[in-house]
Order: structure tokens, then C-alpha cells, then sequence
């Protein structure tokens, strides 16, 4: 396969989402992803899993989706023959992901001090809600403690006294993405130095990181933003408005962006001089809002993108699952595509957005039953017997 990451092998101790969307992202890239499970199987297994609705043949849609490209073995870690087949296979490794809380990974001699000295070269990636120093560390996280946490949640939605979380899960998909990033670097940076490293991914960090240019604001004024809704606070219009049949979005940025927008609408209300700058318009937005939303209310959606594209303005429908996942845009870039159950049945779900010219190849492997690959992955990279194999799966320490 002509995929970037053909020669970097994984293994991949993660459970729930943040972990196994950072790998799930790497095995797409081609990394070879070996799923470490434990005997009874990782957590995300049963989610949905007897759901005649989200499932195939007992495999949830978590599942499916987050362990495409990957091989599973089954070990127990908590033993010491368990533990020495995790070395062996450490020896084979590049990098070594979990999502496991804080102090987790040393308690089970399985973090950077212990794996470095079975293998120099290993990286370790441990992505937590707090990170693995101060004085938060141990506190227990999952997504949306990560959104609370981080300030986001504070201005998203309408009412600074209705806090909303983001739609989608920001806090654990934001931790999977800077797991990606950090390892990436960190096999960068092994080109030079020949040694490993341990990359520490903290959720709530990556979630003020997102506040970016915000938190600066606030820093420079001393003052706390609250929540507007769609809108801006600094452009005019920039919000969610209701159409004849739904909702579009647009995006005055410009001054320019405003002229065609007015000239388009054609309302003796809108066309006041002191419109045609951003300050005029941003101390008047509230009527210019109301305005605008009263005139997209008189035609559909469609026709308004229309006239809106063709106006170069930046505009959007405000699109359902259906219609985001049947956007001719999102089928000509692959990013629907089919995933496989092993016993052969599929379903459809999100491609990879990484697109490269070069080393691009895109495909998507079933996710593993579990302990699918283990007789393989045993010969293959640990170098066990065929009969070792039986014997350590009858005593319970792989499946």
C-alpha cells in the first residue's frame, strides 16, 4: 500500500474515543496498528453493540468506526507472562498509545520509563484529561468535564446562564488530534537523535489552546466574553438566519462582502452610509439582523445560495446528517466511505481528511473481532511458537 506511515508500527493500549481517534487516524495514514486488548475486550466493544439500530452482527458503530485498519490481539497485562509478551511485541514498535488516567500506565509497568528499556526507540503517547503532572492531574475527565473545564463552554450557545457543550465531542476528538500531532513529532525528532520520547496530551491543555486569539483578548481587556449564539463580535452579519424552508449561514467579513450582500437584498433599510464599515455595522447589528432574517424568510434556502454564490458571498445551508453526508463535495473528496464487519456485512461512515498527492492510497479494513490477529501477531512479531501460542491461550493470558 502506498500509505505514508507504511513502516511505523503501533501499539495501541486505548479505549473510549480521544485514544482511539488518534489511532484510528494513524492506521488510516498506514500505520501498522495493533489493537491491545484485554481478555474480556476493550470498553467501546459493547457500546451499542445490541443495538439492532447502530450495530452489525454485535459490533457498535464506536467500534466499527474508530478501529478500521487495526489487527487485535487479546493479553492480560496485569500478569507477568502477560507482561512479558507486551515487551516482546514493544520490541517490534515504534510508538505506544493510551488513554488510560494519570499513573495508570506506570502502575502496569507499561509507561516510557519501563518500555525504554526494552526498546530506546519507543515512544509512549499518553493522552489524559488533566496531563500527568500538577495538582488536577488525578481528577477523573471525560469529554464534556474537558469542554467545562476549558472555557469553551462558557460562550457557546445563547444564555451565559444555559451553558452548551459543542455538538460534536470537541474534548475528546481534540485530544486524539494533538495525540496525533505530538507523535508525529516525536518520530520526526527520532530521525536525529535515534531515542524515543514520552508525549504527555492533556485534553483541557488542547482545549485552551483552541481558545486561541479569545483567550488573548481576554487577557489584553480584562474582560469575560459570554455566549452570542451564532453571531460575531466583531463582524456584521455573520449568524444563523431562517429561510423559507430552513436555515443558511452567512459571513460578511468584508466591506466589499457587504456591498454585494446590499445590493443583493436591495432594502432601502440596509442602505445607510454608516453601514459601510464594520463599526457602523457592528453598533447597529441587531437591526441589521433582524432586517436581514426577515427578508430570508421570503424564499428557500436553495435560492438563496444561489444568489449568494453567485455574489461571492460566503454562505452555507445550515445541513442535517443526511444532507452534510450526500454533499457532492464531501463524495468527490472520499469522505463517506464503506466499513467493513469481518464477517462481511458493512455500513457507511467518515473517510480521512488527510489528503496527500504522493502517498495517498486510501483504504479501510474491517475493525477486529476481538483477539482476531493474535496466533499472527504472536508468530509475526513476537516470535512465539505455534504451541506456545496454545499453551499461553489456555491459561487465559491472551485470547
Amino acid at each position: 500500500m502506498n500509505k505514508p506511515l507504511n513502516n511505523i508500527r503501533v501499539l495501541d493500549l486505548t479505549h473510549m474515543l480521544s485514544g482511539p481517534f488518534c489511532t484510528m487516524t494513524l492506521a488510516d495514514l498506514g500505520a501498522d496498528l495493533i489493537k491491545v486488548e484485554p481478555i474480556g475486550g476493550e470498553g467501546t466493544r459493547k457500546l451499542l453493540a445490541s443495538d439492532p439500530k447502530n450495530s452489525i452482527d454485535g459490533m457498535g458503530a464506536y467500534f466499527i468506526t474508530l478501529n478500521r485498519n487495526k489487527r487485535s490481539i487479546a493479553i492480560d497485562l496485569k500478569c507477568e507472562d502477560g507482561l512479558r509478551i507486551f515487551y516482546d511485541l514493544v520490541k517490534t514498535a515504534d510508538v505506544v498509545i493510551n488513554n488510560y488516567a494519570a499513573g495508570v500506565p506506570a502502575k502496569l509497568k507499561i509507561d516510557y520509563a519501563h518500555l525504554s528499556v526494552v526498546n530506546p526507540r519507543i515512544i509512549t503517547c499518553s493522552i489524559t484529561g488533566f496531563g500527568e503532572s500538577g495538582p488536577g492531574a488525578n481528577r477523573p475527565a471525560f469529554d464534556q468535564v474537558a469542554q467545562a473545564y476549558g472555557g469553551g463552554m462558557s460562550i457557546t450557545g445563547t444564555d451565559a446562564n444555559q451553558p452548551m457543550r459543542a455538538g460534536i465531542p470537541i474534548g475528546d476528538l481534540g485530544g486524539g488530534m494533538f495525540g496525533i500531532m505530538g507523535v508525529m513529532s516525536a518520530i520526526i525528532e527520532r530521525y536525529s537523535s535515534g531515542l524515543g520520547q514520552h508525549v504527555d496530551i492533556s485534553m483541557l491543555d488542547v482545549q485552551v489552546s483552541l481558545l486561541n486569539y479569545m483567550a488573548t483578548m481576554h487577557c489584553l481587556s480584562g474582560e469575560t466574553p459570554h455566549p452570542i449564539g451564532n453571531s460575531h463580535f466583531v463582524h456584521v452579519p455573520y449568524n444563523c438566519y431562517p429561510t423559507a424552508d430552513g436555515h443558511i449561514v452567512i459571513c460578511v467579513l468584508t466591506d466589499n462582502f457587504w456591498q454585494n450582500l446590499k445590493i443583493l437584498v436591495n432594502c432601502a433599510e440596509l442602505d445607510k452610509p454608516e453601514y459601510d464599515d464594520q463599526p457602523g455595522r457592528l453598533a447597529d447589528k441587531e437591526f441589521i439582523d433582524k432586517t436581514l432574517a426577515d427578508i430570508f424568510r421570503l424564499d428557500t434556502s436553495a435560492n438563496w445560495l444561489t444568489k449568494l454564490n453567485a455574489a461571492r458571498i460566503p454562505v452555507a445551508p445550515v445541513n442535517n446528517f443526511a444532507q452534510a453526508l450526500s454533499d457532492p463535495q464531501i463524495q468527490h473528496r472520499n469522505m463517506l466511505v464503506e466499513l467493513k464487519h469481518p464477517a462481511g456485512k458493512s455500513t457507511k461512515g467518515p473517510g480521512n481528511p488527510i489528503k496527500l498527492s504522493r502517498s495517498g492510497e486510501e483504504s479501510f479494513s474491517a475493525a477486529p473481532l476481538l483477539g482476531q490477529n493474535t496466533d499472527e501477531i504472536m508468530a509475526e512479531l513476537a516470535n512465539y511458537s505455534t504451541a506456545d501460542t496454545a499453551n499461553l491461550k489456555a491459561a487465559g493470558i491472551i485470547a
